[in-house]
């Protein structure tokens, strides 16, 4: 029998590096859906690791520690939904994104600071960018057409993240309102110049807000759009079904009209001319 062609989802979760089990895998699907939590917050917990490591002040042994941790959830949860599926190295296989970044995320917790090394920080630049690529592939079941309250919401966490990031980072930004007006500037690609990152922590803390704050307000403004749309387009659908109900009923109603007008033809009543035209006839053709 001819296999059937992958899904348009399943094309995508292919180029991203990424898979899902199949959906009749059940048991598959039940472990994925119970690290999902846990990875994303170990993956969320190494963006502090990798600003923490670019400042003069290290934490120790924490930025450290944070990778690692990242690196063995991420590793048990592939593990475990691996052996949940028929065939194990074949999800293994279908998702070398999670390799990878297990393997950079090991890299991260084990090569020198990153403020002394530019291999050490190219390392986690990159497990930096690929970790939000595996964070945004596992939330993107989440977003729905017109989703725009929670769509929302995660702008404004998104943001005051971003805030607290700049407030954290560079010293020239003395309030988290100034660090949420740096973030807000940064993501919508605006740019006054009133306040700006003025350390080269913050400046590449920039590249993940632009990318990452950016993403989020265009998803805002399409889902605004797109309910404008869809009302539209329900008014419209609305006319064209109140016609086309309106045209059934008459057509209906026609129809009954013709079938009692042939039952009434094909079963005339009694004593009608035409019941009784053969009688009628008759005596004519005798004489």
């Amino acid at each position: 029998m001819r296999a059937a062609p992958p899904s348009h989802s399943a094309k995508s979760a292919k180029r991203w590096g990424l898979s899902s089990p199949r959906p009749g895998e059940v048991r598959a699907l039940q472990a994925q859906r119970l690290w999902r939590v846990p990875v994303m917050v170990a993956l969320l917990a190494t963006i502090p690791a990798f600003y923490a490591d670019l400042l003069p002040a290290r934490w120790g042994w924490i930025d450290t520690a944070l990778y690692g941790v990242a690196a063995v959830i991420l590793a048990c949860a592939l593990g475990h939904v691996s052996l949940r599926c028929p065939h194990p190295w074949r999800h293994i296989a279908t998702n070398v994104t999670d390799v990878a970044l297990i393997v950079g995320l090991l890299l991260a917790a084990g090569l020198p600071p990153s403020n002394t090394s530019a291999v050490a920080l190219g390392v986690r630049l990159m497990v930096a960018l690929v970790s939000l690529a595996r964070m945004v592939w596992s939330v993107q079941h989440l977003i729905s057409r017109g989703s725009v309250t929670y769509l929302l919401l995660v702008s404004v966490v998104v943001l005051a993240g971003c805030g607290l990031g700049y407030w954290w980072i560079d010293p020239s930004i003395h309030s988290f309102g100034e660090g949420m007006w740096l973030a807000f500037t940064t993501a919508a690609t605006v740019g006054y110049g009133d306040v700006v990152p003025t350390t080269p922590t913050a400046k590449v803390f920039s590249v993940f807000v632009v990318l990452l704050g950016y993403g989020v307000l265009t998803l805002v403004t399409a889902a605004i759009a797109t309910r404008w749309v869809e009302t539209e387009e329900r008014r419209i659908e609305h006319d064209i079904l109140r016609d086309l109900h309106r045209e059934l009923g008459r057509v209906s109603a026609e129809l009954s009209q013709l079938r009692s007008e042939v039952a009434a033809l094909r079963h005339p009543p009694s004593g009608s001319a035409a019941s009784v035209g053969l009688d009628v006839d008759q005596p004519v053709k005798d004489q």
